[in-house]
């Protein structure tokens, strides 16, 4: 007869979706300038905007939705060539993790050129604000100096929450409030970590074909503070 160590059945990895639209977005004091700039767009204080916030708060998944409600195309800051300004000039552009290094800014300052010269739009994300980028083409740091800027905080209570409780919403999964909450006072303040662990509490759960309890929160929990991919519980 087989023992305690027979092999767990593993679930099968489907797919969920990723709510990409205005909709799915959890709006609080943290990010709600950053969510209303979008809302009105195209009627920008500047033809340029810059996003910034710390890694985590949100800057790429609401440059993404923007992108994808407003047909945005979306820029690799290290190739901002010929391409790039012809999108540029026909419409909106998404530059992210503009500060990240290995920046175009030759190619930058011109797409920018074409933004402001043909009336379109472009969204830039990045943690730091223009300044700190250590932009060395002058040209470029006066354009940037012109963007606008708007800030998005660290996540707070209350994202953090309702973006947990949503992400279990879209995988159909019904978890108490008090084991939300425990994820919430324990975890990163990050949208990535909100996402990294629903996703291995959802595959547990299947697993060990149970409800998600506070119990294997706080055991997913523990596995990531102790830096561990994978879990052999």
């Amino acid at each position: 007869m087989p023992g305690n160590n027979s092999p767990r059945q593993l679930p099968l990895a489907l797919s969920v979706a990723e709510g990409r639209t205005r909709d799915d977005l959890v709006v609080t004091d943290a990010n709600r300038e950053a969510i209303e700039l979008i809302d009105r767009w195209p009627e920008w204080p500047s033809p340029v905007v810059v996003l910034a916030g710390p890694a985590g708060a949100g800057k790429s998944h609401i440059g993404s939705v923007w992108a994808d409600f407003s047909g945005a195309a979306k820029l690799d800051r290290s190739k901002i060539g010929d391409d790039a300004i012809q999108l540029a000039e026909s419409g909106s552009v998404f530059l992210d993790a503009a500060d990240s290094g290995g920046l175009d800014e030759t190619g930058l300052f011109h797409a920018i050129n074409a933004v402001r010269q043909n009336g379109t739009r472009m969204l830039v994300a990045a943690r730091r604000f223009p300044l700190a980028w250590g932009v060395r083409l002058p040209d470029l740091s006066s354009r940037l100096k012109a963007a606008a800027t708007v800030e998005i905080r660290e996540p707070d209570d209350e994202l953090l929450a309702g973006v947990i409780t949503k992400l279990f919403a879209d995988r159909q999964v019904e978890v108490e409030p008090h084991v939300v909450q425990f994820l919430v006072r324990r975890i990163e303040r990050s949208l990535a970590t909100a996402i990294s662990v629903v996703e291995k509490l959802d595959r547990m759960a299947l697993e060990q074909k149970s409800r998600i309890t506070r119990g294997m929160a706080a055991d997913v929990v523990s596995a990531l503070d102790q830096g561990q991919g994978e879990f052999n519980l």
